[in-house]
């Protein structure tokens, strides 16, 4: 394949790619050596010891399921937005897409005191909810609430960004050949942009895993593994806590391995393989 000249294959000798390269290798030494000190601070024995903990684990496993759920309940509703923002010529777009983003502006313990309004025992939403006996405050699906908003928009954000790269052509093509918009969408545009659904998907975990502190303020108890890690870490000071926080960056490494995979394109070749 042609590149274009100057740009791929160079290796930008002198000045200008000695401080490429020490620019980048600062950030992410920056990256990189606190999680390395992090990991050296604990011996195998008190990993075994971390992972073995009831509370530690109950936690952590409860961050994975929270997580999982709150990925399928963003992608669920996040790739019709996405796709209305892709696709749709309307007044007000433009507000849409900036209140999509607005989560990632918000304090996240804001967004718990939001949320806790909104969700709480007498909130606008928790009060109706607690009659029917499902109750936001205190409980898992508080937990989601508050990992769904600080996450969603990477779900739509991704997902319109892949399917405005699609040719709007291929669309009016099968369109004009008598395929029905949801026939369109589920035999093009959906496949095509499978890339980018799929890649929000894992970022909404990852996320999600890592969210602190909206969940602390609507959802205190049961603790997910972040608030459990905090509450060693007041409790017993680094030494305890530094255990716990390895297993969990353990756990985060892995969902970043499946992006990876994501990635490459090798997890997308068989989900198009079922698919057909």
């Amino acid at each position: 394949m042609n590149t274009a000249p100057g740009m791929a294959g160079r290796r930008w000798p002198g000045w200008f790619g000695a401080l490429v390269w020490l620019l980048s290798g600062l950030l992410l030494a920056f990256i990189v050596l606190p999680i390395v000190r992090l990991a050296a601070t604990s011996s195998p024995a008190s990993l075994r010891q971390a992972a073995a903990t009831p509370a530690i684990r109950d936690a952590i496993l409860l961050s994975l399921q929270a997580a999982a759920i709150t990925a399928a309940i963003a992608t669920v509703f996040g790739v019709p937005l996405a796709f209305l923002l892709a696709r749709g010529t309307f007044r007000g777009r433009g507000l849409i897409q900036a209140l999509v983003d607005l989560p990632l502006a918000v304090p996240h313990t804001v967004a718990g005191i939001a949320l806790l309004f909104l969700l709480g025992r007498t909130g606008w939403v928790g009060a109706p909810a607690g009659r029917l006996g499902v109750s936001f405050y205190g409980s898992q699906w508080g937990i989601i609430a508050a990992m769904l908003f600080v996450s969603v928009p990477f779900e739509v954000n991704s997902a319109r960004v892949a399917f405005e790269s699609i040719d709007p052509r291929l669309e009016r093509a099968a369109r004009s050949l008598g395929a029905t918009p949801w026939h369109t969408f589920r035999r093009i545009t959906l496949p095509l942009g499978l890339r980018g659904v799929l890649t929000g998907a894992v970022l909404v975990y990852a996320r999600s895993i890592s969210e602190f502190g909206a969940v602390v303020i609507i959802a205190y108890y049961p603790a997910t593994a972040p608030v459990e890690i905090y509450n060693l870490f007041l409790q017993s000071g680094l030494t305890q806590s530094a255990s716990a926080a390895v297993i969990l960056l353990v756990v985060t490494l892995a969902t970043f391995l499946v992006f990876r995979t994501l990635a490459s394109g090798r997890l997308l070749t068989r989900i198009d393989r079922a698919y057909r």
